[in-house]
């Protein structure tokens, strides 16, 4: 999918339909200032003093590259920074971009001072990456005319940009792709306090009456994931209009968390599902990822990007070179759990 977003008049143009309640509210509560972006302060400042540089100038920022787990604000931020320099926001993937010709069709119709916006940049193949190193460093476009002896090759022009790039597997990037970028920022898990914040912002947009103890248990089971505590909210709500509450509660929350089989850690039944295989299958570990994928029948990327930060950022997970490795809190979890 390819979008492009135009922070000066708010609209968006979609190459391919994604409609649906879930996405538009997601737009809804996505912040559009930096007051309403919660957390990350350290980041927040280092970029704003890099944009407010960067006008006095007036030139467009170095190209930025954001990494870290998902769902916490990498693509926001990208919205923000564009909307502070009133620049529209092209918005791809690195899934997308599988051929070169995919990439050269992007750049080719770059408007001067836009922001391109790469998301899961770690899925961009090496010749895609050939392609950027003189986009990035001097604005050169080289493709090749022709085939063969007559073959020839063409440089081209592209006007000023910013590039943006955002992934969840830094690791996975090579090192000249990632010297190219001007500041490097690692997305940190949000602490509770700051969940509990976003979601009293997102029930305030949304018009829900949420008391606080609910508001607690949302928090405590978003696994300190903004995008995760909205997606509870919602779900909440939902059960909520259902069974007509005029105010959500404590118990609405936890009668949600049931039915989507998530307990109060944030668990959910995969998270259980994988610590459990390695407990009663390996004597707790060590074993290696590619094992663990077919045990789960789960794709080994999403083992990694989805459900191993969490395990390991609450201590119950332990990823060694020999392999993973359940921890004595992942038993006493379990003890807990089954009791």
């Amino acid at each position: 999918m390819f979008l492009k977003y135009s922070s000066t008049i708010g609209l968006m143009d979609f190459e391919e339909k994604n409609s649906g309640e879930d996405y538009q509210l997601e737009t809804v509560l996505r912040p559009d200032c930096w007051t309403d972006y919660i957390g990350q302060e350290r980041i927040k400042n280092n970029l704003k003093i890099m944009l407010e540089a960067a006008k006095k100038r007036k030139e467009l920022p170095d190209h930025l590259l954001f990494y870290g787990p998902q769902g916490l604000g990498k693509t926001t931020l990208a919205h923000l920074i564009s909307k502070e320099l009133g620049a529209s926001l092209r918005v791809t993937s690195g899934v997308n971009l599988e051929k070169s010709g995919d990439l050269v069709a992007v750049l080719a119709n770059l408007e001067p001072g836009e922001i391109l916006f790469i998301d899961e940049a770690h899925r961009l193949n090496r010749m895609i990456e050939e392609i950027l190193y003189p986009a990035m460093e001097t604005r050169k476009l080289y493709i090749t005319v022709g085939k063969g002896p007559t073959a020839r090759m063409m440089a081209l022009d592209l006007p000023p940009f910013t590039l943006i790039a955002a992934t969840t597997r830094l690791n996975l990037l090579s090192a000249p792709l990632r010297s190219r970028f001007g500041a490097i920022f690692g997305i940190e898990y949000y602490d509770v306090e700051e969940i509990k914040k976003i979601i009293f912002r997102s029930a305030k947009i949304l018009g829900l009456r949420i008391g606080s103890e609910a508001v607690e248990l949302i928090a405590r089971a978003s696994r300190f994931t903004p995008r995760t505590a909205n997606r509870l909210l919602k779900r909440v709500r939902d059960y909520s209009q259902v069974h007509n509450l005029k105010e959500i509660d404590a118990k609405a929350v936890g009668e949600t968390l049931n039915m989507l089989e998530i307990d109060q850690m944030g668990l959910e039944k995969w998270d259980r599902k994988l610590l459990k295989s390695i407990i009663e299958r390996y004597n707790g570990g060590p074993v290696g990822l590619n094992t663990l994928a077919a045990v789960l029948g789960e794709d080994k990327a999403v083992i990694e990007e989805i459900y191993e930060p969490f395990l390991i950022k609450i201590g119950l997970l332990q990823k060694t070179s020999s392999g993973r490795i359940a921890t004595k809190d992942a038993y006493e979890y379990f003890d807990n759990y089954l009791t």
